[in-house]
């Protein structure tokens, strides 16, 4: 990318021009409202053996804010910047004053948005509909939720390299999906599982901020741990802001 800076009147720019595409868009919309909720009732169901209304109320709310990331951000990202850069959006935006971070920035606003409205609205009816404490560190809980943004957006970016147009991208974006539903804590806590499964679960993606956003909601996590998901989830950042610098395409695939 030519820079890492960012000029808020372009991005709000950007920002406003992708919301009217995103609103027009009513697959990308019904996905975006409908599936969270969707989800949280599922979450609910599987979770109907755990002792204590309280844990599965928690554990109900904390998995839908994991949802709420991979739907409304990374599953909706990925078809918005495939879609852009088949159009020729993305290639007529770098001929203009926008650098390339305030080009995915822009284009990922109304995601994050929206992701953000949705888990404030969850955090806030979800603990009054299911008589759920509110979080015991709103700060911890939206530090990590803005970290999973970040890291999910930038994650989108890289799908979208190796997504040929939109329609296929259901298929690229299910691995991530799957492994982060099944093993990054979204259905139940990771020491719950075996410890070598646990191991491997703890490297994946998502696994340090869903630890992060179990804390924040609910306490009960050591501080080695918080320490070590903390520095999971900045890994993964890097990580994920170094394959966009490599892979990402702005040009249309041929």
């Amino acid at each position: 990318m030519n820079t890492l800076t960012l000029n808020p009147g372009r991005l709000t720019a950007l920002g406003r021009s992708e919301l009217t595409l995103l609103v027009r868009n009513r697959a990308a919309l019904t996905l975006a409202f409908l599936m969270p909720v969707l989800m949280v009732f599922v979450l609910r169901s599987s979770l109907s053996g755990v002792e204590g209304a309280q844990a599965v109320g928690e554990a109900t709310l904390t998995g839908g804010i994991g949802m709420v990331l991979i739907l409304v951000v990374y599953m909706n990202l990925v078809s918005a910047y495939v879609a852009r850069r088949e159009e020729l959006v993305l290639k007529r935006l770098r001929t203009g004053e926008a650098n390339d971070l305030e080009i995915l920035a822009g284009t990922a606003l109304p995601a994050a948005a929206l992701a953000l409205g949705q888990i404030a609205v969850l955090a806030v009816a979800g603990a009054l509909a299911l008589d759920v404490r509110m979080p015991r560190n709103p700060l911890l809980l939206a530090a990590a939720v803005l970290a999973g943004i970040v890291m999910l957006a930038g994650m989108s970016a890289v799908t979208s390299s190796f997504t040929r147009n939109v329609e296929t991208a259901g298929i690229t974006t299910l691995p991530l999906f799957l492994v982060t539903a099944l093993g990054s804590g979204l259905f139940m806590p990771l020491d719950s599982l075996p410890d070598l499964a646990a191991s491997v679960c703890e490297l994946l993606p998502l696994s340090g901020v869903m630890t992060l956003v179990r804390a924040g909601w609910s306490g009960g996590v050591e501080g080695g741990d918080l320490m070590g998901a903390g520095l999971g989830a900045l890994a993964w950042i890097v990580i994920t802001v170094f394959a966009v610098q490599r892979w990402f395409r702005w040009e249309p695939r041929r």
